[in-house]
């Protein structure tokens, strides 16, 4: 385990607002584990070929994905977008 956590960015209702129940809560699960990997999560998901930065993820079989940084100084994954094609 380690110390980072995860925030919606700049806020939840800004980000996940008037998301379906079940998205959000994907999305919510998928930022813990974010946080749990650590300054490792800054080499997770899209592009695969640099680490740092804007990251994306898939969710939910690919019917849609978040954008998230990972900030080590604040040891914090910061959840800015969520893209749904549901």
């Amino acid at each position: 385990m380690t110390d980072w956590i995860w925030e919606y960015n700049p806020s939840e209702e800004h980000v996940a607002g008037g998301r379906a129940p079940g998205v959000v809560a994907e999305v919510e699960r998928l930022a813990t584990e974010l946080a749990a990997l650590g300054v490792d999560a800054a080499k997770v998901g899209r592009p695969l070929d640099r680490e740092g930065g804007l990251g994306e993820f898939d969710i939910l079989g690919g019917r849609g994905f978040i954008s998230f940084l990972a900030v080590a100084r604040h040891h914090c994954v910061y959840v800015c977008s969520i893209t749904w094609y549901g």
